[in-house]
């Protein structure tokens, strides 16, 4: 008859245990998991190199440069998401579109009333051409085209969709702001009003992160639409007074 095994006795096995740490002298290496597709880095220094080697377009081909700057960051952004590298906008509530549309406002509402003939300057210095010598402002519905579908577009599916899948809220937020900077900024008298360059680069920073914000907490379509209605209250109204 065969004795039970005793549970006091040790057991023995033939295979030895894992060591706990790498033999003396043995360097142990990670490798970083490889991913495929596109990184936002690269995308975001070329898009900011394109942008500002397009400034000498001003001011006869400023719609051009903003076209052209929008449709390569637009690109990288759906390049990204064809790889599955980016957010994808899926079935969303009706509650979180809804607080997009409402964090728009919020920050619409106040910059609009409080910028007054500031505001109203400011866009009809980024929305203008020259044609034969002699400034004009660009038509409505370009300007509509850009702030309403462009824009919005472009820089959502990059930054909210595509930087923010990997990087934080505040980075994004930075990245958004040197890309607005560095597009807006030329086309603004920013030497003669160094005091307003400073409120709208502010400004900037402060809507960019809320952006960010609003895609971490709602989705990218919330963000979309937050872009919109800003674009919408602080660029487009002021263009049409």
């Amino acid at each position: 008859m065969t004795q039970p095994e005793d549970p006091r006795e040790p057991r023995w096995s033939a295979e030895p245990p894992p060591p706990d740490h790498a033999p003396v002298g043995q360097r142990v290496t990670r490798v970083p998991a490889q991913r495929g597709g596109i990184d936002p880095t690269f995308g975001f220094l070329i898009t900011l190199a394109l942008s500002i080697g397009l400034i000498p377009l001003i001011p006869a081909n400023t719609d051009l440069r903003y076209v052209v700057a929008w449709l390569a960051m637009a690109g990288f952004g759906v390049a990204a998401w064809l790889l599955g590298n980016t957010a994808r906008i899926g079935r969303e509530s009706t509650e979180n579109l809804v607080w997009g549309v409402t964090f728009g406002l919020i920050l619409a509402a106040p910059l609009l009333l409080a910028g007054g003939s500031t505001l109203e300057t400011t866009v009809d210095l980024l929305f203008r051409v020259e044609i034969d010598g002699q400034t004009q402002q660009l038509t409505a519905g370009s300007v509509l085209a850009m702030v309403a579908f462009a824009m919005p577009l472009a820089e959502t599916l990059f930054f909210r969709g595509f930087v923010q899948q990997t990087q934080p809220l505040w980075l994004v937020g930075i990245y958004g702001s040197v890309w607005s900077v560095l597009l807006f900024f030329p086309t603004l008298d920013i030497i003669g009003f160094p005091v307003v360059a400073v409120i709208i680069g502010t400004t900037l920073v402060m809507m960019n992160l809320i952006y960010a914000y609003v895609r971490q907490r709602n989705g990218l379509a919330s963000a979309w639409l937050c872009q919109i209605v800003v674009n919408l209250g602080v660029l487009f109204l002021p263009y049409l007074a």
